[in-house]
């Protein structure tokens, strides 16, 4: 057995879940806190290979099926937890388990479900001895703390198995509720190691230590939550290091791309050194601001050969990076300022080879349903979209 140190104490874990090494060269890293000095490991790979969700329904399948199995503890960290028919039959399940004798502890972003998480489904969970917490609620003493989200959605069950990525839990990303409009999202699902950490981590934000990130061997793949007592950026990091690392093709998935100068400049300097950059955005949007600051840089990314391509069907929240097709993440973290410089993140890193595999034939997949914008075609768009593109340029820095 191998152990896990959390605030808690140790979490142990069985040590054949620890993935031999793949071959790879391992980067140094460059943290943007403290530079020449490696704050994310690279990953190696997991015998246990992480499990891929592109469909909301069978994700929250997976969840409720593995909630009911559930013996002594089950932690859920989430942007938005919506009291809708999605929500209700989750927290059901929570419910039961909870009334059964397991611990079970919830911690909502008190702005993500401030209009969604009714007081009503809150006190019907406190009244079936669930705790419930909501993070950064508005504090006129401290008000400068909501600016800084906890954007993570994490459920672990037992320590043993837990899920993390882009999917909230709420109706929008039901096809039974919404049907084909629901929204294109990715989720994983890891256990053993992996799933001891990330329990590690949900007890170390639950008991008030923001910063507290797992110490970390040289071998297997890797959580990376965006703050660490060594750095605060750590999504930065891996973002510009996935970038600078890139030799051949760069597949990136963001539903709000507003990056910060030097994460634009990094992608900017892989496609013109003939990296093939593939960048995945929506065409909808539910936050049209974000949309338009996006395609406000579209002219010099495509001038530097970067391929942008808008996703038609529905809205796109997925957020995952493929470099070189040996090395991917998936998580919760965008393209943008918000997650790589502020919020509370937490991405899967990997070198898994069917992870990396799964995610390029999804991202291939995607692509069917895309228009992809070029040089020849962009200056053609209609004079709103300028106006609109203008708008999102000034107010990028807010988002």
């Amino acid at each position: 057995m191998v152990a896990v140190r959390g605030p808690r104490g140790e979490r142990e874990t069985p040590l054949e879940t620890r993935g031999p090494l793949t071959g790879m060269r391992a980067v140094t890293s460059c943290c943007a806190d403290h530079p020449g000095t490696e704050c994310i490991p690279w990953p190696t790979g997991e015998i246990q290979e992480p499990a891929l969700y592109f469909e909301g329904d069978d994700l929250y399948d997976s969840m409720r099926a593995v909630i009911r199995q559930a013996r002594r503890s089950i932690d859920v960290e989430t942007y938005i937890l919506a009291a809708d028919e999605v929500g209700r039959s989750l927290a059901a399940e929570l419910a039961d388990r909870s009334r059964a004798g397991v611990q079970v502890r919830v911690s909502v972003d008190a702005i993500g479900s401030g209009g969604v998480f009714s007081r009503e489904l809150e006190s019907c969970l406190e009244g079936d001895g669930i705790e419930v917490r909501r993070f950064a609620r508005w504090s006129w003493r401290h008000p400068s703390q909501v600016y800084r989200r906890d954007h993570r959605k994490l459920l672990v069950i037992d320590d043993r198995i837990a899920y993390l990525g882009g999917f909230n839990i709420h109706r929008e990303s039901s096809r039974r509720v919404v049907g084909r409009s629901r929204w294109r999202d990715t989720h994983v699902r890891v256990e053993g190691r992996l799933a001891a950490e990330a329990g590690a981590l949900f007890d170390a934000f639950w008991s008030g230590d923001l910063d507290w990130s797992p110490d970390r061997g040289a071998r297997g793949d890797v959580l990376v939550p965006n703050h660490s007592r060594t750095c605060r950026r750590r999504l930065h990091c891996l973002y510009n290091r996935v970038l600078r690392s890139a030799r051949l093709r760069l597949d990136l998935t963001t539903p709000y791309f507003v990056p910060d100068r030097r994460t634009r400049d990094e992608l900017l300097r892989a496609a013109r050194r003939g990296v093939d950059v593939r960048l995945l955005l929506p065409a909808k949007s539910d936050v049209p601001l974000a949309r338009w600051a996006a395609r406000a840089a579209y002219r010099r990314l495509l001038d530097a050969g970067v391929r942008i391509y808008e996703y038609q069907p529905r809205m796109l929240h997925a957020k995952t990076a493929v470099v070189d097709r040996i090395v991917a993440t998936a998580g919760t973290a965008n393209l943008d300022s918000r997650s790589l410089l502020v919020n509370h993140e937490l991405n899967l890193f990997s070198a898994t080879r069917v992870f990396c595999e799964n995610l390029i034939e999804q991202f291939e997949k995607d692509l069917e349903s895309s228009t992809e914008v070029t040089s020849s075609t962009w200056p053609g768009r209609p004079r709103a979209s300028l106006l609109s593109e203008t708008v999102g340029r000034i107010f990028r820095r807010w988002l």
